[in-house]
């Protein structure tokens, strides 16, 4: 077997798994879409806090089927020795590689703003949903107890949600170290943290896994995108 050969075998495979990889991913995604509630049920224990704040199904359904996209053109190129789908390969690949160091360099330089788009779609969705949407209060309901934080921001998410409204005017107890009736007085004085910095420091206690999958992550898309030059500029020379 030829140098030529083998580095297209090897890409074949990569995609394919890749193209698995994403049919995963998208799967997941569009289970936790429809049927959260077995999901959370099956896979409790993996259910961390980031996953009760953010609902990751819309995400996991974007890039499944990016990597979808990504092996079924790997592994067409690469059979097909096509100059083009290689071409078309390695520009994909590049511009992805491009917004991954992007979205990391905003996500450190500009924590900030991250944090307010975060809060501007979560603390609403808090006051119009808690308490009447039983899933989104079980999981915010799991995230405060286990992080032992109150809300996004503070107790103050919870003015006038259903909870509130329901609950003449407290908050959940989680807001109050479980000291029941938890009136806003009480929540101020107990001043409970909010489950953003709760989540950002468990981030940043992960952040040495977190940096070596990424990079892990970044040699293999640098990898494909070597294999698919070294098999676009083989193509000149057969």
């Amino acid at each position: 077997m030829g140098c030529f050969t083998f580095i297209k075998v090897m890409m074949i495979l990569f995609n394919l798994a890749i193209f698995l990889s994403g049919g995963t991913l998208l799967g997941v995604g569009i289970w936790v879409t429809v049927d959260e509630k077995s999901f959370l049920d099956v896979f409790g224990a993996l259910s961390s806090s980031v996953l009760h704040v953010v609902n990751v199904s819309y995400f996991l359904i974007v890039i499944g089927a990016i990597l979808l996209v990504i092996g079924f053109l790997g592994c067409c190129s690469a059979q097909k020795e096509s100059k083009c789908l290689l071409m078309v390969f390695f520009s994909v690949m590049l511009i992805i590689f491009i917004a991954e160091i992007a979205a990391a360099v905003v996500t450190l330089v500009y924590t900030n703003i991250a944090e307010t788009l975060l809060k501007s779609v979560v603390t609403p969705l808090l006051q119009k949903k808690y308490g009447s949407d039983p899933i989104l209060s079980e999981n915010w309901n799991e995230t405060m107890k286990e992080l032992k934080c109150c809300g996004l921001n503070n107790y103050t998410d919870f003015t006038d949600s259903p909870w509130y409204k329901e609950h003449n005017g407290t908050f959940p107890s989680t807001c109050c170290k479980d000291l029941q009736p938890c009136t806003s007085v009480l929540a101020a004085q107990k001043n409970v943290t909010g489950c953003f910095r709760q989540i950002v420091q468990e981030i940043k206690t992960h952040g040495g896994v977190a940096g070596g999958v990424a990079a892990g992550i970044a040699a293999l898309e640098v990898a494909a995108m070597v294999v698919s030059m070294y098999l676009y500029c083989q193509l000149d020379q057969k």
